[in-house]
């Protein structure tokens, strides 16, 4: 009889982001991520308009509605989608879960904004399975120091995700 290999740290909460991700609802990227501390969860949170609001998919989000008119990465101010990250944070919060001290597992690396308040609610570190770049190439070097700021650092997971295809937009609009 073979024995199943064991998945590290890594791969098991990433798999967890990934299924959080799968209520995802957003027209652009679909993203789920998770806050852990102590090797225990403490928060999920996955894109999409606000609680209670018409979701992105039947036209809740101007901007995903648009999104011919706006590039990836751009128009963020007016979209009214709230990014996994942040919904993770917010629900930790609302709870009253600190997050000091907490690793983040996100399907997608954090966005600019992302990652100011992921540093801000003194998140140590992050794991991500999909890379993003900002879309400015004058801002990358501000957005790499940022990131440089997490003292646990940030890491990429090599996972196969056999949903990529529909969860990275652009992915999709490839027809990859």
């Amino acid at each position: 009889m073979s024995e199943r290999k064991r998945p590290d740290r890594a791969d098991y909460y990433m798999g967890i982001a990934m299924a959080v991700r799968a209520r995802a609802d957003c027209m652009g990227n679909r993203v789920g991520a998770i806050l852990v501390l102590n090797d225990r969860i403490i928060s999920t949170g996955y894109n999409g308009t606000p609680a209670n609001m018409t979701n992105c998919t039947a036209g809740g989000c101007p901007r995903c509605a648009q999104r011919e008119r706006y590039e990836s990465g751009r128009a963020y101010d007016i979209c009214i989608c709230v990014h996994a990250e942040q919904n993770a944070l917010l629900a930790a919060a609302r709870f009253g879960i600190a997050t000091e001290g907490t690793t983040l597992y996100s399907t997608m690396r954090p966005c600019f904004g992302c990652t100011k308040e992921l540093l801000q609610a003194n998140v140590s570190g992050f794991f991500y399975l999909h890379d993003w770049h900002y879309p400015e190439s004058e801002m990358e070097e501000t957005y790499q120091y940022l990131q440089a700021q997490f003292a646990d650092g940030v890491h990429p997971v090599d996972l196969v995700d056999k949903e990529e295809n529909w969860a990275v937009s652009s992915l999709r609009e490839q027809g990859s």
